[in-house]
């Protein structure tokens, strides 16, 4: 309990630094900020697609507006779910990504300088509550030059909670007024709990019995199954592959070369008795849901083995 409160304060604070700097950076703005109209990095990084090819979009309920409270509108035929993982590095998948309608990242993961490997569009980017700091950093690609991304930022209710006292989602009114045209969302407590739920539907384990962090994967592909016809995913293997002996070693994020390798953080997360991830479990899933929705996988190019027996047809939602 102290260490998370700990955990807390420190968070607090840097929140707070940060906040406060973009608070001076955007006031010194002033009227160069009202006379510039902001708009997307590039012309071409939007996608040419009539009014007429637009599906309609269709209200996610439990991804709610933090400047007006209302629930998340949006609908993609295709999209291109790009992971943060080592495998993308020299894929030269950039331009395919970014021909796909929609395209997903997580995080803070940059495309600056990756792009050739990742591509430059963003449509949706989910982000923890513990990448926010990392989000704020790096805020002139991630923020001033997507204003036409859409954000859902997920955390522990006492990060979310809308009556003031919540951390996170204090900051995140505090960007929106800075930065009005951003189209930020959070992931309501009701809808936390959905999705906590559908862990132990597809896995027989409950989350806060084996203390258990959900991932930020966890989260997006399973907002991809809403939001998407077709999903096809970069940079994830599948859920055998550290086990094989000839597996490649790459590393955990692309954009952090020096960091710790893919393998080894999944394995260690896996085995965790605190406060883990469990990579390899929610691979297990992925796979069983690609086995009957519209889930590719690339680089590793992987498809599921199709299992005898009744699975699921009804699309894993809440």
């Amino acid at each position: 309990m102290r260490t998370l409160r700990r955990h807390g304060l420190a968070l607090l604070l840097a929140l707070s630094t940060m906040c406060t700097s973009l608070l001076i950076m955007y006031s010194n703005m002033g009227s160069e900020k009202e006379e510039s109209p902001q708009l997307p990095a590039t012309a071409s990084s939007v996608r040419k697609t009539s009014t007429r090819e637009r599906p309609p979009s269709h209200v996610l309920e439990g991804y709610i507006s933090v400047s007006d409270h209302k629930p998340l509108k949006m609908r993609c035929k295709s999209c291109a779910l790009v992971t943060s993982s080592g495998h993308l590095l020299g894929s030269k998948l950039g331009d395919k990504i970014d021909q796909t309608e929609c395209v997903i990242r997580m995080n803070d993961a940059p495309t600056q300088r990756h792009g050739q490997d990742v591509g430059n569009r963003t449509s949706l980017r989910v982000v923890a509550h513990s990448s926010m700091q990392r989000v704020l950093s790096n805020r002139n690609e991630l923020l001033n030059l997507s204003q036409g991304t859409v954000f859902i930022f997920w955390g522990p209710n006492h990060y979310m909670r809308r009556d003031g006292k919540g951390i996170i989602y204090n900051h995140l009114q505090l960007i929106n007024k800075l930065l009005p045209r951003l189209k930020i969302h959070i992931i309501t407590r009701h809808k936390m709990l959905q999705f906590d739920e559908l862990f132990k539907k597809e896995t027989g384990k409950d989350r806060k019995v084996t203390n258990t962090w959900l991932s930020t994967g966890w989260f997006t592909v399973s907002i991809a199954l809403e939001l998407c016809d077709r999903i096809d995913v970069y940079g994830m293997v599948p859920p055998d592959f550290c086990r094989a002996t000839n597996n490649t070693l790459v590393p955990y994020h692309y954009y952090d070369p020096q960091g710790p390798d893919e393998c080894t953080t999944y394995i260690s997360h896996e085995k965790g008795h605190k406060g883990s991830h469990r990579f390899i479990t929610e691979k297990r899933v992925f796979a069983k849901w690609a086995r009957t929705f519209n889930i590719n996988f690339f680089q590793p190019d992987w498809k599921p083995e199709s299992h005898s027996g009744n699975e699921s047809l009804v699309k894993p939602m809440f």
